[in-house]
């Protein structure tokens, strides 16, 4: 699994980077499947930056999530819960926890010789 992460309009602080690695790759612990994680910073305005994060995983569609706050950190901190839910939503649906299986159900005979 690979992490990007770019800036847009300006240049991250340097501890910055480093820390949006360690956060995002947490998120590997959610779902398994996970191929890319990008994170693109906007630094339009300084004093509101917003962050988004996609993640790219094996056969599904990829997940975004944004958050926009006064610093890049917490920006980051509000964006991550977003894609925490997206992920195990995601990660419920293709293990099929809702489905019951057919070998599960059980049959109803009745009997209608008896008459």
């Amino acid at each position: 699994m690979q992490v990007s992460v770019s800036a847009r309009h300006g240049n991250l602080q340097p501890g910055d980077q480093q820390l949006i690695v360690e956060k995002t790759e947490k998120l590997r612990r959610l779902y398994d499947r996970i191929s890319a994680i990008e994170v693109t910073v906007d630094l339009e305005n300084l004093d509101k930056p917003s962050l988004e994060i996609r993640v790219s995983a094996e056969k599904t569609d990829d997940c975004i999530s944004t958050g926009e706050a006064n610093t890049v950190i917490s920006a980051l901190d509000s964006a991550i819960p977003k894609m925490e839910q997206q992920l195990r939503k995601l990660k419920d649906k293709k293990t099929g926890h809702r489905n019951t299986p057919h070998k599960h159900i059980e049959s109803v005979v009745t009997d209608d010789d008896d008459e």
